[in-house]
């Protein structure tokens, strides 16, 4: 005969993580969930709050090597509850850390979160009065190490490139088709050369350019009292000065060509164009950043990473 509801409710479950001794002890460095979903919300501007989908990594550690496992369930219901009760901010995150802790007492003095997601800004057009949304891949990774709370967000950048040394070498061939097609014996008309600067058999080859991505991680101060992903993109996009656009007319399009024209840059100046703009804010303890341009010439990309050389900071 089947037990009742009440007599399921009544019984004892086995707790074999909490109960059972490991095969084998040790200490573990990271203990969790990862790939969890959950939505997030984010202050803007104007104090509204915009959610979105995030996935999420939550850790502890496990010192005791004498217990087989942590409790996983609780993990989850700390994210669940902190990530739909408020907005992501670094005081949030402390808290829900702390919390991980608590839930752990005696078997862990080390918690960490992960949260990913897109952020999606409205951007204006270069030229035209139209504006479009633009969707950038945040993340947010916040430690907490026998209380010591080390806070850091990751952003990237969609950005054009243009080849310095393919410029060049289409000037060139410009030059030589000027050679053809206009006789050194015969004075130059204005008008003429005008014309043949607005064909395409007078510019009759163009520098190769690529879609590129800017990756970069930073460790926060304390004097960070929000999570600056906006401010962090508008300084990279500053830098570079090529970030891709969303809505674009004719006048778009041409003003993005001249700006391609006026920053011609390999993934060195890059990446130590995004360095410099970091550096100069003091509020960014240490930074990892990667410039990825993929290249259109080769099948490979063309790769350059650099840091802000702190000592015990991140490594390239």
């Amino acid at each position: 005969m089947a037990p009742s509801n009440q007599e399921n409710l009544a019984r004892v479950m086995p707790d074999v993580a909490n109960e059972a001794r490991p095969a084998v002890a040790g200490a573990l460095d990271w203990v969790g969930m990862g790939e969890i979903h959950a939505p997030v919300g984010l202050a803007d501007e104007e104090g509204r709050v915009v959610t979105s989908g995030a996935r999420v990594n939550a850790f502890v550690n496990l010192k005791r090597a004498d217990v087989r496992g942590i409790h996983m369930s609780r993990l989850y219901l700390h994210v669940d509850r902190s990530l739909s009760g408020e907005p992501l901010s670094p005081c949030s995150l402390r808290r829900l850390l702390k919390e991980f802790l608590e839930s752990h007492a005696e078997l862990s003095d080390r918690a960490r979160v992960e949260i990913a997601f897109d952020y999606l800004l409205r951007r204006p057009a270069l030229v035209s009065d139209n504006t479009g949304w633009k969707s950038y891949p945040v993340r947010v990774a916040a430690e907490l190490d026998r209380g010591q709370f080390l806070l850091e967000v990751g952003v990237e950048v969609a950005y054009s490139s243009t080849c310095p040394c393919s410029a060049a070498l289409a000037r060139q061939l410009i030059q030589d088709r000027f050679r053809i097609d206009f006789d050194p014996a015969t004075p130059l008309d204005r008008d003429a050369v005008l014309a043949w600067l607005g064909s395409e058999q007078g510019i009759m080859a163009t520098p190769h350019s690529q879609r590129s991505i800017a990756e970069v991680k930073a460790r926060l101060a304390p004097s960070f009292k929000n999570l600056p992903f906006v401010e962090i993109i508008d300084r990279i996009e500053a830098a570079l000065q090529t970030p891709v656009q969303t809505a674009v007319k004719r006048e778009d399009e041409q003003a993005f060509a001249r700006l391609n024209g006026q920053n011609l840059m390999f993934c060195e100046d890059a990446a130590r164009r995004m360095q410099k703009a970091l550096d100069e804010d003091e509020r960014i303890d240490d930074f990892w950043l990667r410039a990825t341009h993929q290249e259109s010439l080769h099948p490979h990309d063309a790769v350059a990473v650099a840091t802000k050389g702190v000592p015990g900071g991140y490594a390239a």
